[in-house]
């Protein structure tokens, strides 16, 4: 196997193309009726919205020398950061190597290598962690086989949550007020970036995570999960556990139902993160009468159309309507019990940390009350609505 790697030439306007997305206001029922949310269209951004975090990575390796002038990247992606670093790539004169696995879309490979990039796809996933584990360790081989290659590790890499300060600063503008953020959360990246800049241009601001049915990132045991960008079977550190008010976890027949309704009934719709956040800003706008909320729509529907949208592939994996929960299941903490479908959970800790025997709640980064609940207090939760 070759280890060259195309070498682009370079195009720095590109970098003025990056941000400066619209706000869509949502208020079809999802699946119940709601008041209505903002919605922030990543999509319509070049290179989408891991684009900020990819330039943000690389600057940053740049300016610290460990990424040198024209050296090559290499990645592991489940498909929206490796466009991202794509974008980032050309505009900056470094080669893209992104490691995949064979249940990446066909449309998006095609994509991904039109941009120039070089695909790796591992063909089976790891015993323990899944696909992404195993493109992990592929990505590890690659660091020794690859000269000068720099790994950005965008799930520990800080500069990804730097990479949103734009998008802090666009939703400030774009907003007069704002009580209630829902964030997805994969790397942790956006959410970490995001919520400290807003929390200083509103102090009362509640954060809610929307996390992937069998992810591990706020606790709960590691499954095959069928949602793509959504979740992780690893601990990402650029989540900021103690930044969130609540988490909910969202199953792929939710998130899909909410994607549907989306595009039926307001046009813009997306991916699995996309109906997550959406179904959970929904509830939250309907929990919290009077409250401003937002959510950031990651992606749009298109590298979606062979499973959100497609029939067969719906049927294939059970992906009923009918079975989809139209509010979560309360659960104490997040060791309590296994959530299969919608569940939320008011209760966030690093999972990493070890609970004492007297509380299972409780470690070095047990949940704490907020600032943001002190100072909102007149966000009341109702009983979730009909």
């Amino acid at each position: 196997m070759t280890t060259a790697v195309l070498r682009p030439a370079g195009n720095r306007e590109l970098l003025g193309l990056l941000g400066g997305t619209p706000l869509a206001r949502i208020t079809v029922d999802l699946p119940c009726p709601h008041p209505g949310f903002w919605a922030k269209l990543e999509a319509l951004g070049v290179g989408g919205m891991k684009a900020r975090a990819a330039v943000s990575m690389l600057l940053g390796a740049r300016e610290r020398g460990e990424l040198r002038p024209g050296a090559p990247v290499v990645e592991s992606t489940s498909g929206t950061l490796g466009v991202g670093l794509a974008f980032a790539g050309q505009a900056l004169d470094h080669p893209v190597v992104l490691v995949g696995d064979i249940e990446l879309e066909p449309s998006m490979r095609q994509l991904l290598r039109s941009y120039g990039v070089r695909l790796e796809l591992v063909d089976r996933p790891a015993a323990e962690g899944g696909w992404q584990a195993a493109r992990l360790a592929r990505l590890r081989e690659l660091l020794t086989l690859l000269p000068g290659v720099y790994w950005p590790d965008q799930y520990n890499n800080p500069d990804n949550s730097a990479g949103y300060a734009s998008l802090a600063a666009e939703l400030a503008t774009q907003l007069d007020h704002l009580d209630v953020l829902v964030c997805s959360v994969g790397t942790g990246g956006h959410s970490a970036g995001i919520v400290g800049p807003l929390r200083r241009h509103w102090p009362g601001l509640r954060l809610i995570g929307v996390d992937a049915t069998g992810s591990t990132i706020f606790g709960q045991p590691a499954r095959p999960r069928l949602m793509r960008g959504l979740g992780s079977s690893i601990h990402p550190r650029n989540v900021a556990y103690d930044a969130f008010d609540e988490v909910h976890w969202v199953g792929p027949a939710e998130a899909a139902d909410a994607c549907r309704r989306l595009a039926a009934g307001n046009f813009v719709s997306g991916g699995w993160s996309t109906g997550a956040v959406a179904l959970v800003a929904a509830w939250a706008a309907r929990v919290h009468p009077g409250a401003v909320v937002a959510t950031v729509f990651p992606d749009g529907p298109h590298r979606y159309l062979g499973s959100v949208y497609d029939d067969d592939f719906a049927a294939a994996h059970g992906l009923d309507p009918a079975r989809a929960a139209t509010r979560p299941v309360e659960i104490p903490h997040p060791g309590a019990v296994e959530a299969t479908g919608w569940a939320r959970c008011g209760t966030v800790r690093d999972p990493l940390d070890t609970p004492t025997e007297e509380n299972p709640c409780e470690g070095q980064s047990a949940h704490r009350t907020p600032a943001s609940h002190r100072a909102a207090a007149h966000l009341t939760l109702h009983d979730g609505g009909p």
